[in-house]
């Protein structure tokens, strides 16, 4: 065992492979190098965890930090800044930001703005276009990539993979999984002259309805068989979808949000109006229904926020000129830690979606279990806290929560990375030090 320690975590419940254990966790050079009982004296750095419980660092693999080109939203240094606060230790940055993230040049320039200024560890989508299909094999095993991501739907400009032969090309070239927003564009066109002149914001999802999103999925797993290419399906709304994906596991994984498992139509636009609006929207109690039963049964693979902020001015603009979209990165942990200790998940299942179904969905290096040789992320919170979610309470740009007034049961205490105390007690600590997520797949930088 290490003779001397960086940091030694007492007294904590902890989240290990073997299940909720009571021991010490040791930490030297940013790595988990020691679990069991650590004698006194041997660390720099001591944290008391007497009545907390220790998670694996919560991984959030679908946001938008908006940066470059729209800051007023949000930046990396906000964003990430929310992150900490809730107890998210990394990150996956979507690619539709201006200019869009297609190129090589676009990543370097993402990860040369989050250096010194992300609070967490974070990694970048490179967006799929019919301008850079061929060349995203070689794109997707750069240093700091996520991996691919495809819009079929939502008029996001260049980056929209509306027809097959482009969605096929995309999908022959590279290996890696590859990330799908499935709504079909066609049908969102044809079906716009129902909203388009003004509705209610209740009539998002009749817009965007059931159909829209059942047959882009259809249409994305017939093509990505056909080019023997796995893909990670985001932010499933409809209880149809998840009947089809169960079929095609052995090609296919499931994200689901905490906006779909939480909110539903009605209720939520008569109260929210167009600050409930999303893509894929938000449903009916019948569509929640099924996105837990699938939640359940295994179908869904991790949980993400697609933390999507717009300022308060932008989502009053009247529907559907308003912008879709809702803040989320800092209310995924507490929000989920409430429907766990509702009794609609266990403990073992949040952490799975949350930290080992990241890291096995995308072959994330060192990250998502607490294990020896592991990277030392920690999500410490407390399963008894009851707390009530602010508005003020975000660090977002945006200023604003569709949760604002929940009380809650649980909360995340501390977030730790690499072995550095980064939040605790609701304050963010030192300086930004987050650095780029390592892949298995990946060409890795010279440490």
């Amino acid at each position: 065992m290490t003779e001397h320690f960086d940091l030694v975590i007492r007294n904590g419940a902890v989240a290990t492979p073997n299940g909720i254990e009571s021991l010490d966790i040791g930490i030297a050079e940013r790595r988990i190098v020691a679990l069991g009982k650590i004698a006194a004296g041997r660390a720099e750095q001591e944290f008391d965890a007497t009545g907390l419980t220790v998670l694996p660092g919560v991984i959030d693999t679908q946001v938008h930090f908006r940066e470059p080109g729209l800051e007023h939203k949000e930046d990396l240094a906000s964003g990430t800044a929310g992150a900490a606060l809730g107890g998210v230790t990394a990150i996956f940055e979507m690619p539709n930001t201006t200019p869009n993230t297609l190129d090589k040049a676009a990543l370097d320039d993402k990860l040369t703005r989050a250096k010194g200024r992300a609070w967490v560890d974070h990694a970048f989508f490179m967006g799929a276009s019919d301008a850079n299909a061929g060349k995203l094999g070689e794109l997707e095993m750069l240093p700091g990539c996520a991996g691919v991501k495809i819009f079929m739907g939502s008029s996001t400009g260049s980056l929209l993979v509306a027809d097959d032969e482009t969605l096929e090309e995309v999908l022959r070239h590279g290996h890696r999984r590859v990330a799908i927003h499935a709504e079909d564009e066609m049908r969102l066109r044809e079906r716009l002259a129902l909203v388009k002149d003004g509705a209610d914001p209740d009539q998002h999802p009749v817009w965007r309805d059931v159909e829209t999103a059942v047959r882009a999925t259809r249409r994305v797993l017939k093509i990505a068989r056909k080019a023997g290419r796995r893909i990670h399906v985001l932010h499933v709304s409809t209880a149809d979808e998840m009947a089809i994906l169960a079929e095609h596991k052995d090609i296919a994984t499931v994200e689901v949000l905490t906006h779909h498992l939480t909110l539903a139509a009605p209720d939520c636009y008569k109260r929210l109006g167009t600050f409930a609006q999303m893509n894929p929207p938000v449903r009916d109690q019948h569509h929640q229904d099924g996105i837990w039963a699938a939640l359940r049964s295994g179908v869904v693979d991790c949980i993400g926020s697609d933390h999507a902020p717009h300022t308060k001015e932008e989502k009053a603009r009247p529907y559907p000129q308003s912008p879709s979209g809702m803040p989320g990165v800092q209310t995924l942990l507490p929000v989920m830690l409430d429907h766990m200790a509702k009794g609609r998940l266990t403990l073992q299942r949040l952490i799975d979606l949350t930290s080992a179904g990241p890291a096995r969905i995308y072959n994330i290096r060192g990250k998502g279990r607490i294990a020896l040789g592991y990277d030392a992320d920690f999500s410490v919170v407390d399963l008894k806290a009851k707390k009530t979610i602010t508005n003020e309470w975000m660090a977002t740009k945006a200023g604003w929560t569709p949760y604002h007034g929940m009380e809650i049961t649980g909360w995340p205490m501390a977030t730790i990375i690499r072995g550095s105390i980064v939040m605790r007690d609701g304050e963010l600590l030192g300086r930004p030090d987050g650095a780029p997520v390592r892949f298995q797949e990946t060409i890795q930088p010279q440490d």
